[in-house]
This record gives C-alpha cells, structure tokens and sequence, in this order.
C-alpha cells in the first residue's frame, strides 16, 4: 500500500489483550516496529505523556466495551470508558496536533436500543464537536456493522 508507517502504537488497558495483539501482530512479521503501551484512555495524565513521547499522526481510536450484555450491567463503565475516554483522547490529539482522529463506531450507534449502542452514539456525537473546535485535526467517525462493512458518520444517507 502507499501508507508506510514508521511505527504502530498499540494502546490498551487489558494487559492480556495486549499481549495477544502484540504477539499476534510480532508473528505476521512485517518489519513494522510494535509498541504495545498498557494504558487507559480516559487517564487524561497517561495519554498527554504518550502523545508527546510517540507524537503520533494519526489515531485509530477503537477502544470501546462492545458487548451489548456487558455494559447494560455496567453502564457507567460503559459510559465512562467510550464516552469520557474518546472525549479525553480526542481533545488531547487535538492539542497535540495530530492529524487525524478516526473513530471506530458501529451500527448499534443507529438508532440505539441498548447502553452501548448510545454510548457509541454520544461517542461520534463528541467526535463531531470535537472536529469544529480543533481546525489543525481533521476527526472523523466510521460505523462498521455486520451486515454491510462500514460507512462515514455523517454521510447523507446515515442518521
């Protein structure tokens, strides 16, 4: 492809999850350099060091409780960690100059019907805000969905 990265930063806060993507991602044996950082996203402190020690270009920002069931048991959790952390993470990218922040949604941002569905929601909703208040960082927000791969938050045809 065109993109040639220098590096891959992996942040994560499940330290098993981690270690399975890092060894996962060492075994494809690309070349590219991994970073595996064991971090929350929502630690405000934590995330200002990484930025400016990676000085990252771009974000892929998926760190998110997924599963339905989990987080209508958890809905603070579930609020705090998709809500507040992509609040945290995206201004932050903003101070730092990031270029990009892109938003990993989903489908279940439609319409919600459960917790996580419009945590997600409010999460792209942040992702819009945030994308008028810092001109340097272009943000933007992508739902993939089971059923039809994925699509631009804000397209004409999506809600």
């Amino acid at each position: 492809g065109r993109y040639r990265p220098r590096r891959l930063l992996l942040v994560e806060r499940a330290e098993f999850a981690l270690f399975e993507i890092d060894r996962e991602l060492g075994a494809a044996g690309r070349g590219l350099p991994v970073v595996p950082v064991l971090a929350d996203v929502a630690d405000e402190d934590r995330m200002r060091g990484v930025l400016a020690a990676y000085r990252p270009q771009v974000i892929l920002h998926a760190a998110a409780h997924k599963h339905v069931p989990m987080v209508e048991k958890n809905p603070v959790e579930g609020l705090r960690n998709n809500v507040l952390g992509t609040h945290v993470l995206g201004r932050l990218a903003g101070e730092a100059g990031v270029e990009a922040f892109v938003l990993i949604s989903t489908d279940k941002a439609v319409n919600p019907s459960s917790v996580m569905g419009a945590s997600k929601r409010l999460a792209e909703l942040v992702v819009q805000s945030l994308d008028v208040s810092h001109a340097r960082t272009r943000y933007v927000a992508v739902r993939f969905g089971k059923r039809d791969g994925f699509h631009g938050v804000g397209d004409p045809a999506l809600p």
